[in-house]
């Protein structure tokens, strides 16, 4: 019993290493193109600000407008539960950790909009306010006061406005540049992409700055921003937001849905544009099997309907939202775009209940299958990929604390790391 038994085979080695031979170049191919998640955290959101509006005070000032909202809408725990159907149970815990997110960290990622937020200018205009935002990014990396991830959003490559974007990135860049280098949050957004050749000039682009400022290569990402029809269905029938990914040759970092373009684009009527709609949903899905495997992340889009105004409709328009980020959650979207500082509470509280409510299920799923232990549900290591995952983005947003995933689980951060199949963590 100590020596190995030998069992009868058929095929010769030879078959094996022809076959280990010919499947090479696919091998290569999986790795290259489907490495997996980058184990990096996204953030909850993207706030958008346009160039002339965008100031040093900005994040703090949107943290301070909506901690004043909670205030005067819904100043305890008890009423933004009745206002948004937060179960009894999480009430408290929600409401308390909105308050402090508000307080510590408002704002997770910010984009200073120079497209359609911005509009056209005169470029001395512009030139004056890309420089003022570099200024104002990199002092507020040095002093503390930056959001997570801050970047700009350019205008977009078609003729019309492609010179003047080239030359806002150029003078954002440049300015980071001489102010010391470029943030580690850094984040660009590419919008209106209709071609993959567009995405093709973004990353040569790119490269001339790394170039001529002695970078790295492929130091520089960007976003992709799909707000036209063309770039999930091409002309020649194929899915071109896939084409696009490839496009960017490792820089893609994640796609941006764009509701009210893309909705436009598509003929639907201004009243019926929102996330939500067909499609909305039809666009959503070929972005996400697109984006599958490949480190690229998914980002919904927003509403336009904003909390302002007396209680009654500050309520309507949060309950819409939170309906909103809660849809969006459920399909994977674990991105969106919040457009005034109203939005702020329900996008956390939307947030931390969907991470609070399945905690305790989600950890006890996963303690059995790493035991081995079996229960109600067979679960399979794709799915412990997935109990892992939803772990993690807890832990990044601040739903839920290392301390409780940690006596729930037994399981460190590096263990849910390997269990998600995502490298070490990183900022």
């Amino acid at each position: 019993m100590g020596q190995q038994e030998t069992v009868a085979t058929s095929l010769a080695d030879t078959v094996r290493e022809g076959i280990g031979a010919a499947l090479a170049q696919v091998d290569a191919d999986l790795a290259r193109r489907y490495p997996g998640d980058p184990g990096t955290r996204q953030p909850v959101h993207t706030v958008y600000v346009p160039g002339d509006v965008f100031a040093a005070d900005t994040v703090r000032s949107w943290g301070d407008q909506a901690l004043a909202a909670l205030d005067e809408h819904a100043p305890d725990a008890a009423a933004l539960a009745a206002v948004l159907g937060i179960p009894d149970t999480l009430a408290a815990d929600v409401h308390d950790r909105v308050r402090a997110k508000l307080t510590r960290e408002p704002v997770e990622d910010l984009r200073i909009d120079f497209e359609d937020g911005y509009g056209p200018r005169p470029d001395a205009e512009e030139d004056e306010a890309a420089a003022r935002a570099a200024a104002l990014v990199a002092a507020a990396y040095e002093k503390g006061t930056a959001a997570p991830y801050m970047g700009i959003r350019m205008k977009c490559m078609e003729a019309a406005v492609r010179d003047r974007g080239i030359r806002t990135l150029d003078i954002f860049l440049t300015g980071l540049m001489e102010a010391g280098g470029l943030p580690d949050g850094l984040v660009l957004t590419l919008p209106k992409v209709t071609y993959a050749e567009q995405v093709t000039a973004m990353v040569r682009l790119l490269e001339a700055f790394e170039k001529a400022r002695g970078l790295e290569s492929g130091r520089i990402g960007f976003e992709i921003q799909i707000e036209t029809t063309q770039s999930i269905l091409g002309a020649d029938g194929r899915a071109t937001v896939a084409r696009m990914i490839e496009a960017a040759e490792g820089r893609a970092t994640s796609l941006h849905y764009g509701t009210f373009d893309y909705s436009a684009s598509c003929g639907v009527s201004a009243a019926h544009q929102s996330l939500d709609h067909p499609v909305a949903d039809h666009a959503k899905a070929v972005m996400q099997v697109a984006a599958a495997g490949t480190g690229v992340r998914l980002s919904d889009g927003s509403t336009n309907v904003l909390p302002v105004g007396p209680t009654e409709r500050v309520h309507d328009a949060w309950r819409l939202h939170h309906g909103l980020v809660r849809r969006s959650l459920a399909r994977a979207y674990y991105q969106g775009w919040d457009m005034h500082p109203g939005h702020l509470p329900t996008r956390y509280a939307a947030v931390y209940a969907f991470y609070r409510e399945g905690l305790e299920h989600a950890a006890a799923r996963l303690v059995a299958y790493v035991a081995k232990a079996g229960g109600a549900v067979m679960d399979e290591p794709a799915t412990a990929k997935a109990l892992s995952g939803y772990l993690l983005r807890g832990l990044d947003c601040g739903a839920v604390d290392t301390a409780e995933v940690a006596r729930l689980t037994g399981l460190t951060r590096a263990d849910l790391d390997v269990l998600a199949g995502r490298p070490a963590a990183t900022a």
